[in-house]
């Protein structure tokens, strides 16, 4: 017990410390504003691309994957109007403007990879070519994969009906759409969360050895957010402060705390991998 108290120690010790010496709070502070920033690109370019290829609901849909985890009080405002500019109808598909809409998207995965190369404390070798094409390559499958799940939500109500017809005790679950988004919006964060920790960073990793950041992420997000909206509902005077930017200035903190708990989860990563291989040369 005493042994594995004085485990944790170390590895919080060495998480936190390496944060907080390596430029951590100015690395969430940038993944803050570039996510921001190439979250408008990313649904953009989606959104077109899913009405070219015949989604035409992808609009709603996206928009609740990507805001259906985040606080209400965060969430709604900035949610109504990404829908607003994403209902608007576009042509230009192949154009220079949803291309450098791509482009900007990848900005955001970008900073993720120096995010993480920072944390696990690795220096990048790869080309900026093999880099840059392969975050172009993430938005894509991201698009893909919004795609894929949004068709499945536009013709949930019709295979809810098949599967009542032909299993009597499916109906208590059927009619649980929104119960269906979040367990679909977890998924997505998940599978993304083990895809950049994975193939982002510089070096190997083994794939059990992403799950405790993970974990920590997932657990850290809830109860940060929570905070934040609670933070918001009973003591927050952004509204009278910033007036018509309170929204943005919210988001902007929101996104804040969730990048530093990001880059504390590879943190947390690092500094069990560092334990770990201490150990065994001491063994």
């Amino acid at each position: 017990m005493l042994r594995n108290i004085v485990a944790l120690r170390r590895v919080l010790y060495d998480a936190l410390g390496h944060f907080n010496t390596d430029d951590g709070w100015a690395m969430a502070s940038h993944l803050a504003i570039t996510s921001l920033m190439a979250l408008f690109p990313f649904l953009i370019f989606a959104t077109t691309l899913g009405s070219f290829l015949g989604a035409q609901a992808f609009a709603d849909t996206a928009v609740h994957l990507v805001f259906d985890t985040w606080p209400d009080q965060i969430a709604k405002p900035i949610a109504h109007e990404v829908l607003n500019v994403l209902t608007v109808r576009r042509s230009d598909l192949l154009t220079y403007g949803v291309l450098l809409a791509a482009y900007f998207a990848s900005n955001g995965i970008e900073a993720l990879r120096t995010s993480l190369n920072r944390a696990y404390r690795v220096t990048e070798t790869r080309g900026i070519i093999y880099r840059r094409v392969q975050s172009i390559f993430f938005v894509l499958i991201a698009t893909a994969g919004f795609l894929a799940i949004s068709v499945l939500l536009v013709f949930a109500p019709l295979l809810a009906r098949l599967a009542e017809a032909h299993f009597e005790w499916i109906k208590p679950y059927t009619g649980t759409i929104t119960l269906w988004r979040y367990v679909i919006a977890s998924t997505v964060i998940i599978g993304g969360l083990f895809a950049v920790h994975y193939w982002l960073p510089a070096g190997k990793r083994r794939f059990v050895s992403l799950i405790p950041g993970i974990i920590f992420t997932l657990a850290a997000w809830l109860i940060g957010s929570t905070m934040f909206a609670t933070y918001l509902d009973h003591f927050s005077s952004y509204v009278t402060t910033y007036a018509g930017l309170a929204s943005i200035m919210i988001a902007v903190v929101f996104l804040y705390i969730v990048s530093a708990i990001f880059i504390l989860g590879g943190e947390l990563n690092a500094a069990i991998s560092r334990y770990l291989e201490a150990r065994a040369r001491v063994g």
